[in-house]
């Protein structure tokens, strides 16, 4: 049985003194939900004053991005120790770092690597543009993603990992996938690809989030669903209401 996981994303949204307010409005709605993992993803600017908060809370912390070096002449980059001294969790791949800031499936597995070394989870985005999705080659994308962002893990080591399925043209657009369709790629996808590198064993193990335009009023629909164990949510972390997501992946059994 796998627990489910829903993380919030909150990107580039909130400062130091928002986090704070807007974390102490939804944490005790988070805490009521304990068969649940969640997790919160604010900007870097936020974690130190929200890992002082939510400390001894049951609610975890992740960062958005890391780099892969210890220390260094990397202006703007933070490193995995600068994460860890406040997080437990960290993105890495998320479709707007590799359009906007040309990450690629090379440096996504130096992230991975780097955040295992560091004792830190992490959380991988793999996920096909609408272009890929009409084309037919869901499949290829999402598998080669895989294939490259966890190339030279052990099946232990990626057995500690989090993937999460983003539909590129789901994200944000307020187009979600449908709940059967995403768990189609999970299943028929994405857990085969995993088979492949790791073993059934591990493959089953890992969980699976989906993210794309996840709400309150469609979450359930994905939590249905076998091969789906819970969310990245971006936009609909930002409302008070998030708490109704990880209220719906409590209700759905898993």
């Amino acid at each position: 049985m796998r627990t489910p996981i829903v993380a919030g994303n909150w990107k580039m949204n909130k400062t130091a003194a928002e986090s704070r307010a807007f974390m102490a409005e939804i944490l005790p709605g988070l805490q009521a939900v304990t068969t649940v993992e969640r997790v919160i993803c604010p900007p870097f600017t936020a974690l130190e004053s929200l890992a002082k908060l939510m400390e001894g809370s049951g609610v975890g912390l992740g960062a958005q991005n890391i780099f892969w070096e210890e220390s260094g002449a990397y202006t703007g980059e933070i490193a995995p120790a600068m994460v860890k001294e406040f997080c437990q969790y960290v993105i890495i791949g998320h479709s707007e770092r590799r359009t906007y800031f040309g990450e690629t499936d090379e440096t996504v597995n130096k992230r991975v690597k780097t955040a295992l070394a560091a004792d830190l989870t992490p959380i991988v985005c793999i996920g096909e543009t609408l272009e890929e999705n009409e084309s037919n080659q869901t499949e290829t994308v999402v598998t080669r993603q895989i294939t490259e962002g966890l190339k030279g893990l052990t099946p232990e080591q990626a057995s500690g990992i989090i993937v999460a399925y983003e539909p590129i043209w789901a994200i944000g657009t307020g187009r979600a996938a449908s709940g059967a369709g995403a768990n189609l790629v999970v299943g028929v996808m994405i857990r085969p690809a995993l088979e492949t590198m790791f073993g059934s064993q591990v493959s089953q193990a890992i969980r699976v989030q989906y993210g794309g335009s996840v709400k309150p009023n469609n979450a359930a629909e994905f939590f249905s669903q076998p091969e789906i164990d819970g969310a990245l949510v971006g936009g609909a972390c930002l409302k008070p209401d998030f708490a109704a997501i990880v209220e719906a992946a409590a209700k759905a059994g898993f």
